[in-house]
């Protein structure tokens, strides 16, 4: 049997695995790990969970073990497709090369761009990053890839199904062409295998286990069910996945929950919590910060269940989860192998539960076509779905149903519309007071409630009785607006706002679009014409150029000698 010692490794490297507590390499380090040395191109291929991540770095600490780095160029690269699954490759470069004097950096989302350009500005040895936070930097001119020997990019086809490729081909096309590079993946798709043809040089495959294998030691299970009606699909499932986890009792030591969406992790997760268990989310929508103190939560036993999005799916090394529960299918089937090679790792045994109800059947039958097997059937635990409901949903649910009238609104709803026409006739009263009133030194009291008048009506104040309302020269209109402004200074904005409201120049365009008596009916209903009170027009104010004829073009002797003439000139 193969161990360590017998891998050409570095002396400072086999003692760092030794206290580590590694003493044989698994099949896909027995094999990457001499080739890697040898100085070859290695393409690897093997299910989550079998030691990839020190089939390359073991062997990039001993061939770094010669040399400086300088300013502004690493290295050696590693790209990773998630903010964990860097942090994990920079963690076990931490384990394997303390007692070299390598350096390294660590180029993620969410940490401040001050302290990762201290780092890159001293040289480092090692570079992990995600592709945005690395071509980031490279485009503030804070990063140079012209002196990468060694590129690495791991969990490839997750970085195919999260959009980087075109980031990962520009990251190739900065490094040299003699560079040394490792590509890693758990599947092969057609898209991965092109951008190998290209960027890889005379790789070799290292195929450790058949593509898109689930390992031996996780007991799978799926259990179906069909909801009782769809709306309740959401809730009869979470009841679901309470009764499981109640099943497995004290053997669910902890366990990773799984959601499709970043939102039903979020109401799972708060879920759990309203009927007892421990439990916190985590998807790629939280800080970095708050992901990263979950994690730590849950690997010191802190948080016992774990609700994530597939960001916890790649790369996750947390060797004691007992439990993986799908609460929604993969839509993609290789994350089917991804999520549950998350418990299982390191020769240890583990369970995982899919909950699937008819709409998942096309994922499912797409999840055995890619392992080749079925998944055994479970059933669903007696009286899971008795009451499943969540309490809080119910409650709401019945101060919904109490609310509704027969008409289909609320109160409330029925309230509001019920209100608007009280609180209108109150301002219109209040603005019809303003203006009827007579100008005064001090204001008049306020009438409880004026009267607003009728369209015919307004119209017969406004125009003497026999007579044809001629076109008003462009002096009589300027007449009018100054006496306007004059009375509306005199009387208060209010007063001012009433009056142009009343301006007969916009009453024809109103009659025009209420010509069918609609504009009345309301009238009637804010003012009340039926209390026998004579109806006023503008007021005992009215402006006397109304009450002349336009027909008149000279002064006449009772005018004032400064009137202006009324008739057009010519």
């Amino acid at each position: 049997m193969t161990k360590f010692s017998d891998l050409a490794l570095d002396p400072r490297v086999l003692q760092a695995v030794a206290e580590a507590g590694y003493e044989t390499p698994t099949p896909i380090q027995a094999q990457a790990i001499p080739h890697a040395l040898a100085g070859r191109d290695v393409l690897g291929i093997a299910q989550t969970g079998t030691g990839k991540t020190a089939s390359f770095t073991l062997p990039m600490i001993t061939l770094l073990g010669q040399g400086r780095a300088k300013a502004r160029m690493p290295r050696s690269l590693v790209l990773a497709p998630t903010r964990e699954l860097a942090a994990q490759v920079a963690e076990n470069f931490d384990v394997y090369a303390k007692y070299t004097k390598l350096t390294k950096a660590l180029l993620i989302g969410g940490v401040s761009f001050g302290e990762q350009d201290k780092l890159i500005d001293r040289g480092v040895d090692v570079l992990i990053a995600t592709p945005g936070r690395l071509l980031d930097h490279h485009e503030r001119g804070k990063l140079l890839l012209t002196g990468v020997q060694i590129m690495v990019v791991d969990e490839a086809d997750r970085m195919l199904d999260m959009g980087f490729i075109p980031d990962i081909e520009r990251i190739f096309s900065l490094t040299p062409f003699t560079r040394q590079t490792f590509f890693y993946s758990a599947t092969m798709a057609p898209e991965i295998e092109r951008i190998t043809n290209t960027f890889l040089s005379g790789a070799v495959k290292v195929e450790v286990a058949r593509q898109a294998t689930t390992s031996l030691t996780i007991e799978q299970k799926l259990i179906q069910f069909t909801p009782s009606r769809k709306d309740k699909s959401f809730a009869e499932k979470r009841a679901v996945l309470r009764a499981l986890i109640r099943a497995e009792g004290e053997t669910c030591t902890n366990a990773i929950i799984f959601c499709n969406r970043k939102m039903d992790v979020d109401v799972v997760s708060k879920s759990l919590k309203q009927h007892g268990f421990n439990a916190s989310p985590i998807h790629g929508d939280l800080d970095q910060s708050v992901r990263t103190k979950t994690l730590d939560g849950f690997r010191d036993g802190s948080v016992h269940l774990l609700v994530a999005s597939d960001v916890a799916a790649r790369g996750l090394d947390i060797p004691a989860v007992s439990h993986v529960f799908n609460f929604d299918a993969p839509s993609h089937p290789e994350d089917y192998v991804h999520r549950i090679g998350r418990t299982g790792r390191a020769g240890r045994l583990g369970k995982a539960y899919t909950i699937a109800v008819p709409s998942d059947d096309k994922y499912i039958n797409a999840i055995e076509a890619l392992v080749k097997q079925p998944i055994p059937r479970g059933e669903v635990p007696e009286g899971a779905l008795e009451g499943a409901s969540d309490q809080p949903e119910r409650a709401r649910e019945e101060r919904s149903s109490s609310s509704r009238s027969r008409g289909g609104r609320g109160p409330r709803e029925r309230g509001a519309r019920e209100d608007k026409p009280v609180v209108a006739a109150a301002a219109v009263a209040e603005v019809e007071a303003a203006v009827e009133a007579p100008v005064a030194a001090e204001p008049a009291a306020r009438p409880e409630r004026t009267e607003r008048p009728r369209r015919e009506d307004r119209a017969d104040d406004r125009r003497p009785e026999g007579r044809v309302s001629e076109p008003r020269s462009s002096e009589s209109r300027g007449e009018h607006r100054h006496e306007h402004r004059t009375e509306g200074r005199s009387e208060g904005r209010a007063e001012g706002r009433g009056e142009g409201r009343n301006d007969n120049r916009h009453e024809p365009r109103r009659d025009d679009r209420r010509g069918d008596g609609r504009g009345d009916e309301r009238r009637d209903y804010r003012g009340g014409r039926d209390n026998g009170e004579r109806v006023v027009g503008m007021g005992d104010h009215m402006p006397d150029f109304l009450m002349r004829s336009f027909a008149i073009s000279t002064i006449t002797a009772d005018e004032p000698e400064d009137a202006p003439a009324t008739g057009t000139e010519g």
